[in-house]
Protein backbone atom coordinates (compact mmCIF):
# COMPACT_ATOMS: atom_id res chain seq x y z
CA UNK A 1 0.00 0.00 0.00
CA UNK A 2 1.08 3.30 -1.18
CA UNK A 3 2.41 5.52 2.27
CA UNK A 4 0.60 9.01 1.85
CA UNK A 5 1.49 11.63 4.28
CA UNK A 6 0.32 14.69 5.13
CA UNK A 7 0.84 17.97 7.14
CA UNK A 8 -0.54 21.43 6.89
CA UNK A 9 -0.45 25.01 8.53
CA UNK A 10 0.33 28.82 7.82
CA UNK A 11 4.36 28.53 7.55
CA UNK A 12 4.62 32.10 8.92
CA UNK A 13 7.67 32.00 8.18
CA UNK A 14 8.89 28.60 7.48
CA UNK A 15 11.72 27.54 9.79
CA UNK A 16 13.66 24.96 10.38
CA UNK A 17 11.20 22.51 12.82
CA UNK A 18 9.10 22.91 9.90
CA UNK A 19 12.01 21.78 7.75
CA UNK A 20 12.57 18.75 10.45
CA UNK A 21 9.07 17.63 10.42
CA UNK A 22 8.86 17.93 6.55
CA UNK A 23 11.90 15.90 6.12
CA UNK A 24 11.08 13.12 8.62
CA UNK A 25 7.99 12.56 6.58
CA UNK A 26 10.04 12.31 3.29
CA UNK A 27 12.19 9.54 5.04
CA UNK A 28 8.96 7.66 5.75
CA UNK A 29 6.70 7.77 3.14
CA UNK A 30 6.25 7.76 -0.61
CA UNK A 31 4.41 10.89 -0.98
CA UNK A 32 4.05 13.99 0.94
CA UNK A 33 1.39 16.55 0.70
CA UNK A 34 1.82 19.87 2.45
CA UNK A 35 -1.30 22.15 2.80
CA UNK A 36 -0.69 26.12 3.50
CA UNK A 37 -3.39 27.95 4.92
CA UNK A 38 -4.24 31.87 3.81
CA UNK A 39 -3.59 34.05 6.83
CA UNK A 40 -3.32 37.18 8.35
CA UNK A 41 -0.76 36.89 11.41
CA UNK A 42 1.89 37.21 8.46
CA UNK A 43 1.86 40.18 5.45
CA UNK A 44 4.21 37.32 3.21
CA UNK A 45 1.37 36.18 0.53
CA UNK A 46 0.22 32.53 0.53
CA UNK A 47 2.28 32.05 -3.38
CA UNK A 48 5.36 33.17 -1.54
CA UNK A 49 5.01 30.86 1.44
CA UNK A 50 4.37 27.91 -0.74
CA UNK A 51 7.54 29.01 -3.30
CA UNK A 52 9.69 28.35 -0.25
CA UNK A 53 8.47 24.55 0.27
CA UNK A 54 8.19 23.98 -3.58
CA UNK A 55 12.37 25.21 -4.31
CA UNK A 56 13.25 23.66 -0.62
CA UNK A 57 11.54 20.34 -1.37
CA UNK A 58 10.63 19.75 -5.52
CA UNK A 59 9.02 15.99 -4.82
CA UNK A 60 6.62 17.28 -2.07
CA UNK A 61 2.66 18.34 -3.38
CA UNK A 62 2.31 22.00 -2.41
CA UNK A 63 -1.27 22.84 -1.96
CA UNK A 64 -2.44 26.28 -1.65
CA UNK A 65 -5.68 26.82 0.61
CA UNK A 66 -6.73 30.19 -0.19
CA UNK A 67 -10.20 29.66 1.05
CA UNK A 68 -9.07 27.35 3.97
CA UNK A 69 -10.45 27.86 7.62
CA UNK A 70 -9.57 30.48 9.47
CA UNK A 71 -8.20 30.72 12.85
CA UNK A 72 -6.15 28.12 15.50
CA UNK A 73 -8.37 26.70 18.13
CA UNK A 74 -9.08 23.30 19.83
CA UNK A 75 -12.97 24.39 19.31
CA UNK A 76 -14.91 21.33 18.24
CA UNK A 77 -17.00 23.46 15.51
CA UNK A 78 -13.39 24.86 14.10
CA UNK A 79 -12.20 21.08 14.03
CA UNK A 80 -15.22 19.73 12.05
CA UNK A 81 -14.73 22.82 9.83
CA UNK A 82 -11.19 22.21 9.23
CA UNK A 83 -11.46 18.11 8.63
CA UNK A 84 -14.60 19.17 6.59
CA UNK A 85 -11.73 21.49 4.28
CA UNK A 86 -9.33 18.75 3.86
CA UNK A 87 -11.27 16.10 2.99
CA UNK A 88 -12.86 18.06 0.40
CA UNK A 89 -9.57 19.07 -0.84
CA UNK A 90 -8.09 15.28 -1.06
CA UNK A 91 -11.07 14.67 -2.76
CA UNK A 92 -11.57 10.71 -1.68
CA UNK A 93 -7.54 10.45 -1.98
CA UNK A 94 -6.21 8.30 1.12
CA UNK A 95 -3.89 9.66 3.27
CA UNK A 96 -1.66 7.12 5.47
CA UNK A 97 0.39 9.44 8.13
CA UNK A 98 -0.66 13.03 9.06
CA UNK A 99 2.34 14.90 10.47
CA UNK A 100 2.16 17.47 13.24
CA UNK A 101 4.18 18.97 16.00
CA UNK A 102 0.60 20.32 17.84
CA UNK A 103 -2.50 19.29 19.47
CA UNK A 104 -4.64 19.27 15.81
CA UNK A 105 -2.65 15.98 15.18
CA UNK A 106 -5.25 14.00 16.82
CA UNK A 107 -8.18 15.34 15.78
CA UNK A 108 -7.23 15.67 12.22
CA UNK A 109 -5.16 12.14 12.14
CA UNK A 110 -8.92 10.43 13.42
CA UNK A 111 -10.82 12.21 10.61
CA UNK A 112 -8.37 11.11 7.86
CA UNK A 113 -7.81 7.76 9.46
CA UNK A 114 -4.06 8.20 9.43
CA UNK A 115 -1.06 7.28 11.53
CA UNK A 116 -0.77 10.04 14.07
CA UNK A 117 2.66 10.69 13.31
CA UNK A 118 3.85 13.25 15.89
CA UNK A 119 6.95 14.74 15.16
CA UNK A 120 9.18 17.20 17.98
CA UNK A 121 5.82 17.74 19.65
CA UNK A 122 7.62 19.20 23.09
CA UNK A 123 10.28 21.18 20.11
CA UNK A 124 13.29 19.99 22.11
CA UNK A 125 15.16 19.14 18.52
CA UNK A 126 14.56 22.20 17.31
CA UNK A 127 13.40 24.81 19.86
CA UNK A 128 11.63 27.53 17.75
CA UNK A 129 8.12 28.80 16.82
CA UNK A 130 6.88 31.35 13.79
CA UNK A 131 5.66 33.17 16.72
CA UNK A 132 9.36 34.03 17.96
CA UNK A 133 10.80 34.21 14.78
CA UNK A 134 8.47 36.80 13.79
CA UNK A 135 8.60 38.61 16.63
CA UNK A 136 12.58 39.03 15.76
CA UNK A 137 13.66 37.79 12.39
CA UNK A 138 17.26 38.66 13.82
CA UNK A 139 17.40 37.26 16.86
CA UNK A 140 16.68 33.65 15.85
CA UNK A 141 18.48 33.82 12.30
CA UNK A 142 19.69 30.42 13.01
CA UNK A 143 16.47 28.51 12.79
CA UNK A 144 15.22 30.12 9.32
CA UNK A 145 17.01 29.31 5.66
CA UNK A 146 18.94 32.12 3.27
CA UNK A 147 15.78 31.13 0.84
CA UNK A 148 13.21 32.26 3.57
CA UNK A 149 15.36 35.27 5.76
CA UNK A 150 16.00 37.60 2.42
CA UNK A 151 12.04 37.38 2.20
CA UNK A 152 11.62 38.55 6.07
CA UNK A 153 13.84 41.41 4.85
CA UNK A 154 13.03 44.71 3.75
CA UNK A 155 14.97 45.99 0.79
CA UNK A 156 15.50 49.53 0.53
CA UNK A 157 17.76 51.00 -2.52
CA UNK A 158 18.83 54.61 -2.87
CA UNK A 159 19.53 55.76 -6.68
CA UNK A 160 20.44 59.17 -8.10
CA UNK A 161 23.26 60.68 -10.01
CA UNK A 162 26.76 60.60 -8.98
CA UNK A 163 27.35 63.56 -6.11
CA UNK A 164 23.81 63.13 -4.55
CA UNK A 165 24.75 61.45 -1.15
CA UNK A 166 23.62 58.11 -1.69
CA UNK A 167 26.61 56.18 -0.43
CA UNK A 168 26.70 58.78 2.72
CA UNK A 169 22.84 58.16 3.14
CA UNK A 170 23.19 54.37 3.07
CA UNK A 171 26.16 54.10 5.45
CA UNK A 172 24.40 56.31 7.69
CA UNK A 173 21.27 54.40 7.72
CA UNK A 174 22.60 51.10 8.47
CA UNK A 175 24.21 52.55 11.49
CA UNK A 176 20.98 53.87 12.83
CA UNK A 177 19.21 50.52 12.68
CA UNK A 178 21.70 48.22 13.38
CA UNK A 179 21.88 46.48 9.92
CA UNK A 180 24.12 45.91 6.96
CA UNK A 181 23.51 47.80 3.96
CA UNK A 182 25.52 47.01 -0.16
CA UNK A 183 27.91 50.20 -1.06
CA UNK A 184 27.77 50.76 -5.14
CA UNK A 185 30.00 48.09 -6.11
CA UNK A 186 30.11 50.02 -10.29
CA UNK A 187 32.26 52.58 -8.27
CA UNK A 188 34.84 50.38 -6.51
CA UNK A 189 35.48 48.55 -9.93
CA UNK A 190 35.42 51.15 -11.84
CA UNK A 191 38.39 52.47 -10.07
CA UNK A 192 40.25 49.31 -10.17
CA UNK A 193 39.40 48.87 -14.15
CA UNK A 194 38.96 52.13 -15.62
CA UNK A 195 41.48 53.26 -18.45
CA UNK A 196 41.77 57.18 -18.90
CA UNK A 197 38.59 57.03 -17.32
CA UNK A 198 36.59 54.19 -19.11
CA UNK A 199 35.58 51.06 -19.42
CA UNK A 200 34.53 48.21 -21.94
CA UNK A 201 31.19 47.27 -22.32
CA UNK A 202 31.10 43.47 -21.09
CA UNK A 203 32.44 45.19 -17.75
CA UNK A 204 29.07 46.46 -17.22
CA UNK A 205 27.69 42.69 -16.83
CA UNK A 206 30.19 42.45 -14.56
CA UNK A 207 29.15 45.23 -12.47
CA UNK A 208 25.82 43.97 -12.63
CA UNK A 209 26.67 40.72 -10.97
CA UNK A 210 29.01 41.88 -8.71
CA UNK A 211 26.50 44.01 -7.40
CA UNK A 212 23.87 41.12 -7.09
CA UNK A 213 26.53 39.39 -4.84
CA UNK A 214 27.43 42.17 -2.91
CA UNK A 215 24.17 42.50 -2.29
CA UNK A 216 23.07 39.10 -1.51
CA UNK A 217 25.77 38.46 0.91
CA UNK A 218 24.88 41.56 3.04
CA UNK A 219 21.14 40.32 2.84
CA UNK A 220 21.64 37.22 4.64
CA UNK A 221 22.92 39.57 7.27
CA UNK A 222 20.43 42.38 7.66
CA UNK A 223 18.53 42.78 10.56
CA UNK A 224 14.78 44.10 9.31
CA UNK A 225 16.37 46.17 6.58
CA UNK A 226 18.60 46.10 3.99
CA UNK A 227 20.31 49.57 2.76
CA UNK A 228 21.52 49.41 -0.99
CA UNK A 229 23.73 52.63 -2.43
CA UNK A 230 22.37 52.10 -6.21
CA UNK A 231 20.80 49.15 -8.37
CA UNK A 232 21.24 47.43 -11.95
CA UNK A 233 19.24 50.25 -13.13
CA UNK A 234 21.12 52.77 -12.56
CA UNK A 235 24.72 50.79 -13.97
CA UNK A 236 22.20 50.50 -17.35
CA UNK A 237 22.63 54.16 -17.55
CA UNK A 238 26.09 54.35 -17.33
CA UNK A 239 26.20 51.76 -20.22
CA UNK A 240 24.25 54.05 -22.11
CA UNK A 241 26.19 57.09 -21.32
CA UNK A 242 29.48 55.62 -21.98
CA UNK A 243 28.69 53.06 -25.08
CA UNK A 244 25.50 54.14 -26.41
CA UNK A 245 23.78 50.81 -25.22
CA UNK A 246 23.36 48.15 -22.25
CA UNK A 247 24.41 44.68 -23.05
CA UNK A 248 21.79 42.16 -22.49
CA UNK A 249 22.32 40.44 -19.58
CA UNK A 250 22.53 44.50 -17.58
CA UNK A 251 19.49 45.32 -19.39
CA UNK A 252 18.13 41.54 -18.07
CA UNK A 253 18.70 42.59 -14.55
CA UNK A 254 17.83 46.18 -14.48
CA UNK A 255 14.04 44.96 -15.76
CA UNK A 256 13.75 42.37 -12.80
CA UNK A 257 15.20 45.04 -10.68
CA UNK A 258 11.97 46.67 -10.56
CA UNK A 259 10.91 43.83 -8.38
CA UNK A 260 13.64 43.34 -6.40
CA UNK A 261 13.20 46.04 -3.91
CA UNK A 262 10.47 47.28 -1.28
CA UNK A 263 11.18 50.32 -1.41
CA UNK A 264 12.97 53.33 -3.93
CA UNK A 265 14.28 56.10 -3.00
CA UNK A 266 16.13 59.18 -5.12
CA UNK A 267 18.50 61.54 -3.84
CA UNK A 268 17.72 64.97 -4.90
CA UNK A 269 20.40 66.88 -6.42
CA UNK A 270 19.94 69.57 -4.40
CA UNK A 271 23.39 69.11 -2.46
CA UNK A 272 26.55 70.85 -3.20
CA UNK A 273 28.53 69.07 -5.76
CA UNK A 274 31.55 66.90 -4.72
CA UNK A 275 33.83 67.92 -7.12
CA UNK A 276 36.16 64.39 -7.41
CA UNK A 277 38.65 62.89 -10.27
CA UNK A 278 35.89 60.59 -11.09
CA UNK A 279 33.42 62.76 -11.46
CA UNK A 280 32.53 64.77 -14.64
CA UNK A 281 30.63 67.98 -13.48
CA UNK A 282 27.86 69.42 -11.93
CA UNK A 283 26.00 69.65 -15.08
CA UNK A 284 26.50 65.81 -15.81
CA UNK A 285 25.12 65.51 -12.63
CA UNK A 286 21.86 67.67 -13.72
CA UNK A 287 21.43 65.36 -16.88
CA UNK A 288 22.21 62.48 -15.72
CA UNK A 289 19.24 63.31 -13.07
CA UNK A 290 17.46 64.03 -15.32
CA UNK A 291 17.54 60.79 -17.17
CA UNK A 292 17.76 58.45 -13.91
CA UNK A 293 13.90 60.14 -13.04
CA UNK A 294 12.57 59.75 -16.69
CA UNK A 295 13.88 55.99 -16.57
CA UNK A 296 12.02 55.69 -13.27
CA UNK A 297 8.54 56.89 -14.75
CA UNK A 298 8.91 54.44 -17.92
CA UNK A 299 9.23 51.46 -15.49
CA UNK A 300 6.40 52.89 -13.51
CA UNK A 301 8.67 52.15 -10.33
CA UNK A 302 7.01 54.33 -7.40
CA UNK A 303 9.80 56.54 -5.74
CA UNK A 304 10.12 58.26 -2.92
CA UNK A 305 12.43 61.78 -3.22
CA UNK A 306 14.83 63.11 -0.26
CA UNK A 307 15.82 66.08 -0.25
CA UNK A 308 18.04 68.80 1.90
CA UNK A 309 20.51 67.38 4.62
CA UNK A 310 21.98 64.20 5.46
CA UNK A 311 19.48 64.60 8.93
CA UNK A 312 16.64 65.89 6.83
CA UNK A 313 16.82 62.86 4.39
CA UNK A 314 17.50 60.21 7.20
CA UNK A 315 13.92 61.99 8.95
CA UNK A 316 12.47 61.55 5.74
CA UNK A 317 13.45 57.61 5.38
CA UNK A 318 12.12 57.31 9.44
CA UNK A 319 8.92 58.37 8.70
CA UNK A 320 8.04 56.35 5.72
CA UNK A 321 9.52 52.44 7.37
CA UNK A 322 7.60 53.54 10.62
CA UNK A 323 4.67 53.56 8.29
CA UNK A 324 5.66 50.44 5.61
CA UNK A 325 4.24 47.02 6.05
CA UNK A 326 5.77 44.48 3.50
CA UNK A 327 3.71 43.30 0.29
CA UNK A 328 1.13 45.79 1.18
CA UNK A 329 0.51 48.77 -0.87
CA UNK A 330 2.11 51.58 0.81
CA UNK A 331 2.02 54.24 -2.07
CA UNK A 332 -1.34 54.67 -1.69
CA UNK A 333 -0.25 57.51 1.15
CA UNK A 334 1.29 61.39 0.38
CA UNK A 335 5.10 61.20 -0.68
Amino acid sequence: MKKLGLTLGKFAPLHKGHQYMIETALAEVDELIVVIYETDVTPIPLHIRAGWIRKLYPDVRVIEAWDGPDGYSDDREHEIREETYILGLLNGEQVTHFYSSEFYGGHMSRALGAVDRRVDEPRSRVPISATMIRSDPFRYREYVSDLVYRDLIVKVVFVGAMSTGKSTLTEALARRYGTTFASEYGRDYWTEHQVDRRIGLAAFDEIADGHLEREEQALLEANRYLFVDTNAITTRMYALDYHGRSPERLTRIALENAQRYDLFFLCEDDIPYDDTWDRSGDQKRQVFQRQIVADLLERRIPYIPLRGSLEERMRRVDEVLAGFVPYRNYFGARV
